[in-house]
């Protein structure tokens, strides 16, 4: 049975969309991420530096959202899988993107990906 890391509802504001307002004004997305990771070393040894660090993985999803003017959600959440599986520790990503109110009458639209090492070669494998 796996264990998770989770980062739940991220609200950043950034550019994202096709359409022509949406390429000037700053929008909020919703930012959901479930990284699979093995937690026993860390449970065991209470160190940080055996722990998938969800701060340093915020902190750089935060700076590629807010620096970012992706066209599509898809991209988007593409790009956060593969921060997350940067870590080594992680073996699959499952990322959220949201955007709240994109659809009238709904409370945000978005898409769901998961991912794993094996759809990023170009990142080490594990130890």
């Amino acid at each position: 049975m796996p264990d998770y890391v989770e980062i739940n509802d991220l609200l950043l504001r950034t550019i994202i969309g096709i359409n022509p307002e949406e390429r000037v004004n700053r929008q909020d997305v919703v930012i959901n991420i479930r990284m699979e990771a093995d937690n026993r070393p860390a449970a065991a040894s209470d160190d940080i530096e055996d722990a998938v660090n969800y701060r340093t993985i915020s902190k750089q999803v935060i700076e590629l959202v807010e620096g970012s003017s992706f066209l599509l959600v898809e991209r988007m959440a593409e790009r956060i899988a593969a921060i997350c599986l940067e870590d080594e520790r992680v073996t699959r990503a499952h990322v959220r993107v949201e955007k709240p109110g994109a659809v009238r009458f709904a409370r945000s639209v978005g898409v769901s990906i998961e991912r794993s090492r094996d759809d990023h070669p170009d990142l080490s494998p594990p130890a």
